[in-house]
């Protein structure tokens, strides 16, 4: 088996994972009073306060601290002259290798939190699927977009 990637997402990619883990904890804890109040009024079982307990306990763990640094710990990729390689996974480790010949383009894309912590998606497109490099710092992504629109130009004119 080949060796894995070798670019991995820079720090600033973790910390803004771990901001949508605490994004998601804010939406379940508004969930959890909700469930909370409509179980109190309509009488509901007592197990569902646990089981909203529970859930409002556990998920900041694995959605702040475990889930973000095992993805930053998997996610890799790597762009050579005939193909891109993409590393991704939390438990299950995918590889996947994009020849350079089947990229028809390249897009980056910023959300408001990329853009506060100057990071930026790249996706590449193929006829049949597209594949994304999240948390890339700005420049470097404009940078391996044109890298990669570059490499397959000329992968095509080679064909």
């Amino acid at each position: 088996m080949r060796n894995e990637p070798i670019h991995r997402i820079p720090k600033k990619g973790l910390t803004v994972w771990r901001l949508y883990g605490v994004i998601s904890t804010i939406i379940v804890i508004i969930l959890a009073v909700v469930t909370i109040f409509l179980t109190h009024k309509f009488q509901w079982p007592v197990f569902i306060y646990y089981i909203v307990i529970g859930m409002t306990i556990i998920n900041p763990i694995f959605s702040i601290w475990f889930i973000p640094k095992i993805r930053w710990q998997h996610w890799r990729y790597d762009v050579r002259e005939h193909e891109i390689e993409i590393q991704n996974g939390l438990f299950v480790v995918k590889r996947t290798i994009v020849p350079m010949v089947r990229v028809q383009h390249v897009d980056t894309a910023q959300g408001p939190i990329l853009k506060k912590y100057d990071l930026a998606n790249i996706s590449i497109s193929t006829a049949a699927t597209t594949h994304t490099i999240p948390m890339l710092v700005s420049n470097e992504a404009d940078n391996l977009r044109s890298r990669i629109s570059e490499l397959a130009r000329v992968a095509e004119d080679d064909v």
